[in-house]
């Protein structure tokens, strides 16, 4: 868990976030993004920057929040849990998942996810997005879920179409 002084951060983030999106709205921009919010996590930065930058040519998002370790993509949507549902508008409505990362991988983070799920402020899609190309991989986040989505890297406009 963060301290009160790092939830106060993370509130004022927020909150930036939401007088953004209000304001787009007041002014009759209503931005053209598929999502209003997804997450990356994925243990490579390289990864990270090409795919944030796929996700914004392709307005799929209008904000993208970047994990390089499950683990703190999982405190950080705790923490928003936290927050309670006047946050619910910040939360992502996708999470692309990397397979292969050190300390907790992608399978473990959907497992822990999972578990805690019930608690989350919104039921986002899970997409898998890795360079594997084992067939067990697939399988295994096919029995996880039916409702995992698998992809393999690069990330490209007809996947995001397809989400």
């Amino acid at each position: 868990k963060i301290k009160s002084e790092e939830m106060n951060n993370y509130a004022n983030v927020l909150d930036l976030i939401k007088i953004f999106n209000a304001d787009i709205k007041q002014n009759g921009k209503e931005p053209k993004f598929k999502y209003t919010n997804v997450m990356l996590i994925d243990d490579s930065e390289l990864d990270n920057f090409i795919n944030e930058k796929t996700l914004e040519a392709n307005h799929f998002a209008k904000k993208v929040y970047v994990h390089t370790s499950a683990k703190s993509a999982l405190e950080f949507l705790s923490n928003l849990v936290t927050m309670g549902s006047e946050y619910s508008d910040v939360y992502p409505r996708v999470i692309f998942i990397d397979i292969n990362m050190p300390m907790m991988d992608g399978f473990q983070f959907i497992d822990h996810y999972k578990k805690s799920s019930e608690k989350h402020l919104q039921q986002p899609k899970l997409v898998i997005l890795t360079s594997s190309v084992y067939n067990e991989d697939r399988q295994k986040a096919n029995e996880i879920s039916e409702d995992i989505i698998f992809l393999n890297k690069p990330l490209t406009k007809a996947m995001l179409d397809s989400i």
